[in-house]
């Protein structure tokens, strides 16, 4: 997985690759070229006692390291130009896709795995790119041109390749087959200290409130060192690993000066020719270092190509029209029409032969017990999740059909959990419409009773934290609601939006938005009955099937099941 995906995300910055190379190329002949030349001056300069020869070779060496630090340096730099534009265009991309994945797929990954994976994967693939083009280029060039120059210099000594090359090619075959597994591991662990790390932060109060913190203590120690226990595996080979491959270019220097200097005292060879041969000995060694580096990296690299692959690969259950319908007007009518929905894997269904109607001017509200399918049947009037039978129509239309801008668009979503980003009041609110004034967005605030509260705080420009956690979770609700009436929707969906209202800014919010929505189709999911009891239409919900519809005083005569929801919350007096 690793090598198409480089080859793909390279593709635009091939002519800084080419660069690379050649410089890697330059700068590699250079590095040969400089023991040929230090020979040249011990034997024909200093042996001889000709301070010309000296000067002259001296002068050639110092010009051949002048180019050599020049390309190395341009190298370094295209290299890194072109290891971080693609680590930028990788990270785009499993973002810019991740956005389009519906609910479904979103809860397959976990929110803790995409972060690892945009993040730290990403991070991984980058740093063997930049570390392939500005060593992996050149260890090959130096390790054949090393043993070229080598035989040159003498044959007979060369025979100290044939032993040390196999041993240190058996040191790193050792290495990747021990450390591939335990890389794999690795980034598995790393998204559960992601998960685990993400539900403390998110539910802190949670665990306070039930004096939970030992335990959370205890869960994030047993991820930690899970990690630390693989991180310390692969420690453990790096650490054998290299001073192996020292021990061998150590032992290997010992061997050539024993035997070279048998061979300068025989007069076979010269003393030049010996340091030279020993310098190409270290070239050699040290490109098989590089790749010993590689190796390290490459394993860790391939696992995290393979999970980023496997996320740009994963395609969404919500896919776009081929030849989308492009409907003049939008009125805003919705249906549902036999709809069933399953997850995956599911023994059930969540919803099953589902239908209703909601039409414009006219508020449908959607009551039934915790775990009937409210929320998962709104979610699939916007397309975050596609039914597994029937369809949803918008107007007549099937939803399917649809431009998914033109869906999103004629919608005003406030989910069940309110979430405000960071920034300011009007940025949030901004969400909702872009180019909307400062006039509406104040209206708004007020028709959500959330204009006192925003005055206190510093007006439009006060600051909002990540997730809004700097206001209430009832000032959230109704910063949320205010950003969908901004947007002016053809259809409001309220997926328990007033659930953290008291009943009197219930009552006055509901009030206020009945003049707002007149022209619109408001869907309302609720638990509370005094939220949904003077909706124009009620449908009830028990176990994914509509066992009721009707208003409020026709279900309390006819519905056992509302009956029941109603006479849990109030009294029957109060429900009459």
């Amino acid at each position: 997985m690793l090598l198409p995906l480089l080859r793909d995300r390279t593709r635009p910055y091939l002519v800084l690759v080419v660069v690379v190379a050649v410089l890697q190329l330059v700068q590699a002949v250079a590095n040969l070229y400089l023991p040929s030349l230090n020979a040249d001056l011990i034997d024909e300069g200093i042996a001889q006692g000709d301070v010309g020869r000296i000067l002259e070779v001296g002068g050639i060496m110092l010009v051949v390291t002048a180019a050599q630090v020049v390309c190395a340096v341009g190298a370094v730099y295209a290299g890194a130009r072109v290891a971080m534009s693609v680590g930028r265009d990788l990270r785009g991309a499993v973002f810019d896709h991740v956005q389009t994945f519906s609910a479904r797929e979103v809860g397959r990954f976990g929110a803790p795995s995409l972060i690892t994976r945009t993040t730290n994967d990403v991070s991984q693939v980058q740093l063997v790119l930049y570390l392939g083009l500005t060593l992996m280029i050149a260890a090959p060039v130096m390790m054949v041109g090393g043993v070229v120059m080598a035989l040159r210099e003498d044959v007979q000594l060369s025979a100290l390749l044939l032993v040390v090359v196999p041993v240190l090619g058996a040191v790193l075959a050792a290495a990747v087959v021990r450390m591939r597994p335990l890389f794999r591991a690795m980034q598995k662990r790393l998204d559960t200290i992601n998960r685990v790390l993400r539900e403390q932060i998110t539910g802190m109060r949670v665990v306070r409130a039930f004096v939970r913190e030992d335990h959370e203590r205890a869960r994030f120690d047993r991820a930690s060192t899970d990690l630390m226990d693989v991180a310390v595996g692969t420690g453990r080979i790096m650490a054998l690993t290299f001073p192996t491959v020292f021990l061998v270019l150590n032992v290997s220097s010992v061997a050539v000066i024993w035997f070279g200097g048998q061979r300068i005292d025989d007069g076979t060879m010269q003393v030049g020719s010996m340091v030279a041969f020993l310098s190409y000995l270290m070239q050699i060694l040290m490109s098989v270092m590089m790749a010993v580096m590689m190796v390290m990296i490459i394993p860790r690299a391939e696992v995290s190509a393979e999970r980023i692959t496997e996320v740009l690969g994963a395609q969404s259950t919500v896919v776009p029209a081929v030849a989308p319908v492009v409907p003049e007007v939008l009125q805003g009518e919705v249906e549902l029409r036999d709809v069933e929905f399953r997850y995956p894997g599911a023994a059930a269904p969540v919803l099953r032969g589902v239908s209703l109607r909601a039409r414009p001017g006219q508020t449908t509200a959607v009551i039934g017990s915790t775990g009937s399918g409210k929320t998962t049947l709104l979610q699939m009037i916007p397309r975050l999740q596609d039914p597994t039978a029937g369809a949803v129509l918008l107007d007549g239309v099937d939803l399917r059909t649809l431009h998914l801008e033109t869906v999103w668009g004629a919608m005003g979503l406030v989910p069940q959990k309110a979430f405000l980003f960071s920034g300011t009041v009007a940025s949030n609110l901004r969400d909702g419409r872009e180019d909307a004034d400062d006039d509406a967005l104040w209206h708004a605030l007020e028709v959500a009773q959330a204009a006192d509260f925003v005055r206190e705080m510093g007006g439009l420009d006060a600051a909002i934290t990540q997730g809004g956690t700097n206001v209430s979770g009832g000032q959230r609700q109704r910063l949320s609601i205010a950003r969908a009436l901004v947007r002016r929707p053809r259809v409001y969906l309220f997926d328990d939006a007033f659930s953290a209202l008291d009943v009197a800014t219930d009552a006055a919010l509901r009030a206020a938005l009945v003049p707002e929505t007149r022209d619109a189709t408001v869907i309302v999911v609720a638990q509370r009955v005094s939220t949904i009891r003077h909706a124009d239409r009620i449908v009830v919900l028990d176990e994914g099937v509509v066992v009721g519809e009707g208003t409020h005083h026709e279900l309390m005569e006819t519905n056992e099941t509302y009956r029941e929801i109603v006479l849990s919350q109030v009294t029957v007096e109060e429900a009459a």
